[in-house]
């Protein structure tokens, strides 16, 4: 058995200049070359090099030069004026075949044959629905069906006053039928939401003497609540035997808050709702605080969306679910997920739950 090899030499032809090498200038006294030019060819020179110098002035660096003595101060005015009177004195470019109306000038394109799969695609399909539909089809009127595509989700077919009416049972808007146009309503004027009132130092006071009337705190857009506070706040919720419902949406919520907030859950057995939407939590701190209601499992509600990140990724929507999969007694989540197999399994399980509570329910009743 024999084999061959083949040996490929790449030749490189050196550069050359005016028949020499690039290399035979190395050694050339190139300010002993510019002083043996007279000034006329020192001129042609600077006309054909560009310097590439940003220290030199452009006036310098390019290749026009303006020999003309300036005939005064600039007008703005007359130079308009000038500008304006060459552009109406210069002729046109004549036209190869002057226009003529109605006649098309040159070569006009044809569209190519539509294939015949599109052509089939774009007959329309007679359905045969039968005749009890065929005669409520027939028989129907205009708003009839306006609120039958509706129904069935055909949102280009109408406007929005009408899909909105459809949803609403309103009853269709006069005159508007399948070439309406929506007009411009006036938009409702409603009042600004009063400023939150309650006292967050007082608030702390009774849920740190465990208040037995104090059953619902909502701190919702106080954001004055110092970090010292909350240390208070959340160490006082450890103990406490009452509280049911807390809400701190907008207060300014960071990841290391969130974690003593986690950690008193883990204590806290009489808290059913807990609402943190609106702060500045970290995925991973949601996650923290999603496991930290498998320790006493009496959270019913947990709501925790619209955080510094909107998107939490594949793999912290997957640990979300699994916690939420292990937990028996939450019935709402209050959570933005992207994944369609995370939403779909935290719905499925706290369907489960809500179905585990109505059973048991009924089960007692009997």
């Amino acid at each position: 058995m024999t084999s061959s090899s083949t040996t490929t030499k790449t030749i490189t032809t050196p550069a050359k200049l005016y028949g020499k090498d690039v290399g035979a200038y190395d050694d050339i006294d190139v300010d002993e070359l510019l002083a043996q030019l007279s000034p006329e060819e020192i001129t042609m020179l600077a006309k054909e090099v560009d310097p590439d110098d940003s220290f030199l002035p452009p006036s310098q660096r390019t290749n026009y030069e303006c020999d003309k003595a300036p005939t005064g101060p600039l007008d703005r005015k007359k130079l308009i004026d000038h500008i304006n009177k060459q552009a109406l004195e210069t002729p046109d470019r004549p036209e190869l075949e002057p226009f003529v109306p109605g006649v098309v000038r040159g070569k006009k394109w044809i569209p190519p044959p539509q294939a015949a799969k599109l052509q089939a695609a774009d007959e329309q399909i007679a359905i045969d629905l039968g005749d009890e539909y065929e005669q409520a089809l027939s028989d129907a009127t205009q708003e009839e069906i306006i609120d039958l595509a509706a129904i069935l989700g055909f949102h280009s077919m109408m406007n929005q006053d009408q899909y909105h009416a459809s949803l609403l049972n309103k009853g269709q808007p006069v005159g508007l039928g399948w070439d309406g146009i929506t007009k411009s309503a006036i938009p409702k004027i409603f009042p600004a939401e009063a400023p939150n009132t309650t006292d967050p130092e007082e608030t702390i006071q009774r849920i740190k003497s465990d208040d037995s009337k104090l059953v619902e705190v909502n701190l919702n857009n106080i954001k004055t609540i110092s970090d010292e506070q909350f240390d208070k706040l959340f160490e006082a919720l450890k103990s406490n035997t009452h509280l049911e419902v807390l809400s701190l949406t907008n207060v300014g919520l960071t990841d290391r808050t969130a974690l003593m907030l986690a950690a008193a859950l883990e204590q806290n057995h009489a808290l059913r709702v807990l609402n943190v939407e609106t702060n500045f939590i970290s995925p991973t701190v949601i996650v923290t605080l999603v496991k930290s209601l498998l320790t006493q499992m009496t959270i019913e509600e947990f709501r925790a969306s619209n955080q510094r990140s909107q998107v939490f990724g594949n793999k912290i929507e997957m640990e979300i679910t699994e916690l939420v999969e292990k937990n028996t007694t939450l019935l709402r989540l209050g959570l933005h997920l992207e994944f369609n197999d995370a939403r779909h399994r935290v719905a499925a399980h706290l369907q489960r739950n809500i179905d585990r509570i109505r059973q048991a329910r009924l089960t007692q009743s009997k």
